[in-house]
């Protein structure tokens, strides 16, 4: 057993604290190559992250760079630097602890470049920024430990796989570079532990005391829950009495706009003046900052949040978690209820809140799937090629390098381990041409092979344009608003968004109804008006599909004899969907047909989560177009599609034949808008669109036009082009997410079960007050005007021609 310095043994004592047995292990454990400490939430993960640091360096001072931490939030680093300081501050340790994110000053940089701190607190971003400089071998030459903290939230997007790349770059740099990961919710260790690792099977696992299983259950309340709709504005009494009986409630939802109708409510129903917040990431940053200070102040009685807050920071005395909304994933909800008593061994309180009649069955569903710890997650797929680009312009920003080292690098990395050669070769060549139909234009040749065979940027001056795009964040077009003769921003809004505004109108920002007053150079101006009913802002941030573990426990809870555990108004509503139709089950698909309003509509209960759905929609109507049913329109949530039209579909089976299926979601993918809109964001990434230039920004409708162009024209002339195939990749699993649909054809093998009705039934209630409807363009259209056309004429008592 490794021994603390004495000095760190007299402070545990002073503060009548002892080790944890997870925080020893990792001590011990110090020398491996990679470890992957798993601890809950106040486990003290943080500090057994930095405790063989800490030891090392009292016991072997030394100038120079020696941990890096990486963190996925500005202020979960800024966070740690500010808890991390105070033992170092306490027992007077030599130890320099600084951050560096997009917050920190130019000439702080620069400094931190020439003199790096002992510790370095950063982003991914900021990270792969600092590798692309020349002197990133000095800076880093010395480097011992690497701490990645929530890793699992990192690991599930393009920033986990920017990360893992700049430390293929960093253990070349530094060849006895250790890795160290620290989560508290990972559905699959060994998955996370052989990403981290350099090499499969070489990461050790520690696993803390996962501690007391959280208290949590669903709000009780006296109304009950509406069919539809996302604002839980019937909750709102309860959640304020709750909030009444506890120290600091964080209330969490699934999106910005959600946030801001609730907190806006919220606020309305305050008639006691409770000190309470809003924080989400469309809010300026100093507004966010002053929230986060009256948190750790305690000086707020509820936060109204989104995944804003959702990661490690310890903000207070927080000792209710209440989260609105259905989770839609069971690690996204443990995460949020850890934010709540976060301190080992004290159980988390958090409350459900379902937003609709449906979402109290998906509500039920998470909160077992958490008391059975049983996480939910998706295997992760290879890495993406449009980050591996700007890995390479990266790599030759800091100087000529060897392409067969370079490769040898990224095979290093999880996500890369199956990457071929000549798709290697394929990105250089990207890099260094723009590929086939663009290798004509200067603006696309950005490397050249040297005498030595070595590759290096084409013109040096590219390097400052490389760094001002280098990140894999995909920020969606926004304006900032201000108050009108005031410069102090209140937040932003999307640029798609403040297009539909006409002076007068009023919308929520920071929980405030403002009225827009005009544009002006490139930022809302808005004057305070709390007279009108506003509209809502469209705010950027993900709109969550429930996983495929959940949507299956679901489907498994359909099937039970009795629903005891469901307030008696859902219990009541799945009993009757029984008694007249039948409940969805996991291994086929169900199908109603039954008319209203003189329209003929069929049910689809596919329960692959939202995107999959409506792709799910859009097929289907195609493929009844072609067989001429007339499809009208139709409208889809996380488990089913409603599609309403002239003719009645007698026999579904053909609707749903793979090979059908697959080819018309292949012309229709070839031009979609969503093919321009991932395009666009996969050449952002790859370098091919700059989005940030020395001079100004693009604005998003510049960019938009730039891509749509590029798009076009690579389709007509090079359709088998890089940029194409990553484009089509990243849409098959994200927008449109077809493999969804392909696993719920491969699960039910074509077994469907088609019940004709005479009325809607009790399942498919909610899908006709769904917002959304999407119209259907075709014959169907025609019919419609055609007979209505006819009745007009009738009544006017022309003869029909």
């Amino acid at each position: 057993m490794r021994q603390l310095p004495n000095i760190f043994a007299q402070w545990f004592n002073a503060r009548h604290w002892s080790i944890h047995p997870h925080q020893q292990a990792m001590l011990d454990q110090a020398d491996s190559p990679a470890l992957l400490l798993i601890a809950p939430t106040g486990g003290g993960k943080t500090l057994a992250g930095f405790l063989p640091t800490l030891a090392e360096l009292t016991d072997t001072p030394r100038d120079g760079l020696h941990t890096l931490y990486v963190s996925p939030l500005k202020a979960l680093a800024a966070d740690i630097k500010r808890n991390l300081r105070i033992p170092v501050a306490e027992m007077d340790l030599p130890i320099r602890i600084e951050d560096r994110t997009g917050d920190t000053s130019y000439t702080q940089k620069r400094r931190q470049r020439a003199d790096p701190p002992h510790i370095l607190l950063t982003t991914p971003e900021s990270l792969a920024l600092l590798l692309s400089y020349e002197d990133a071998p000095r800076m880093f030459a010395g480097l011992q430990r690497i701490i990645v903290d929530e890793i699992h939230a990192l690991s599930e997007s393009k920033r986990g796989d920017q990360l893992m790349l700049s430390l293929s770059r960093l253990q070349d740099l530094a060849p006895d570079l250790r890795r160290v990961g620290l989560s508290a919710t990972v559905e699959a260790p060994q998955a996370i532990a052989d990403e981290l690792a350099c090499h499969p099977a070489q990461c050790q696992i520690i696993h803390a005391d996962p501690g007391p299983d959280p208290d949590i259950a669903m709000l009780t309340t006296t109304e009950k829950p509406p069919w539809t709709g996302g604002g839980a504005a019937y909750a709102i009494p309860a959640v304020l009495e709750q909030v009444k009986q506890h120290k600091t409630t964080l209330i969490f939802h699934n999106t910005r706009a959600q946030a801001e109708i609730f907190f806006h409510n919220l606020w309305l129903a305050n008639t006691d003046d409770l000190p309470i917040g809003i924080h989400h990431g469309s809010l300026d940053r100093a507004q966010r900052e002053k929230v986060e200070a009256a948190m750790v102040a305690g000086q707020l009685r509820a936060i109204v949040c989104t995944g804003s807050l959702d990661l490690g920071i310890d903000w207070g005395d927080v000792d209710l978690v209440v989260q609105v909304g259905a989770p839609k994933n069971v690690k996204r909800l443990v995460q949020r209820i850890g934010r709540a008593n976060h301190r080992y061994n004290a159980p988390s309180k958090a409350l459900v809140v379902p937003a609709n009649r449906f979402e109290v069955v998906e509500c039920v569903a998470a909160l077992d799937a958490v008391r059975d710890h049983d996480l939910d997650g998706d295997p992760k797929g290879p890495g993406p090629r449009d980050v591996l680009c700007q890995h390479i312009l990266i790599a030759a920003c800091s100087g000529p390098f060897d392409a067969d080292l370079l490769y040898q690098q990224i095979l290093t990395v999880g996500a890369y381990r199956s990457l071929t050669r000549a798709a290697f070769d394929d990105c250089l060549d990207f890099c260094a041409t723009g590929g086939y139909a663009l290798r004509a234009y200067d603006k696309w040749k950005r490397l050249l092979q040297t005498a030595d065979g070595k590759w290096q940027l084409r013109d040096p001056r590219a390097a400052q344009r490389i760094r001002m795009n280098i990140g894999t964040i995909q920020d969606t077009d926004t304006l900032k608003v201000r108050m009108k003769g005031n410069f102090k921003p209140l937040g932003e809004i999307e640029e798609a968004f403040a297009a539909t505004l006409t002076p007068g109108d009023t919308f929520l920002i920071g929980g405030q109804v403002v009225r827009y007053e005009g544009l002006r150079e490139m930022t809302v101006e808005v004057s305070r008006r709390a007279d009108k009913t506003p509209k809502i802002a469209t705010f950027m941030g993900t709109k969550f599909a429930n996983s495929t573990q959940l949507s299956q426990r679901i489907l498994r809870m359909f099937q039970q004899a009795d629903w005891s555990e469901l307030p008696s108004h859902t219990a009541e509503w799945l009993d009757l969907q029984r008694q007249v139709s039948k409940l969805p089950e996991t291994n086929r698909i169900l199908v109603e047909s039954f008319p209203h309003e003189g329209r003929h509509h069929i049910c689809v209960y596919g329960f692959a989560g939202r995107n999959a759905m409506q792709t799910l929609g859009m097929l289907l109507t195609q493929r009844m177009e072609e067989l001429g049913l007339d499809p009208l329109g139709f409208v889809a949530t996380d488990y089913a599609t409603l599609i309403w039209g002239l003719e009645p579909v007698t026999n579904p089976a053909p609707l749903f034949r793979p090979p059908d299926l697959r080819a018309g979601f292949e012309t229709w993918l070839s031009g979609n808008a969503v093919m321009k809109r991932t395009f666009r964001g996969a050449a952002t990434i790859a370098g091919l669109i700059e989005r940030n230039l020395p001079q100004a920004r693009k604005s998003g409708r510049q960019a938009t036009f730039s891509s749509d162009i590029l798009y076009d024209t690579l389709s007509k002339y090079d359709p088998d082009h890089l940029m194409l195939q990553i484009t089509r990749e990243e849409a098959m699993r994200g927008l449109v997410d077809f493999g969804r649909i392909e696993e719920m054809l491969a699960r039910t093998a074509g077994q469907i079960d088609h019940l004709i009705l005479d009325r809607v039934t009790p399942l498919s209630l909610p899908m006709f007050l769904e917002r959304g409807r999407i119209a259907v363009a075709g014959a169907g259209q025609d019919r419609i005007m055609e007979d209505e056309a006819t009745r007009l004429m009738a009544d006017a008592g022309v003869a029909s021609l």
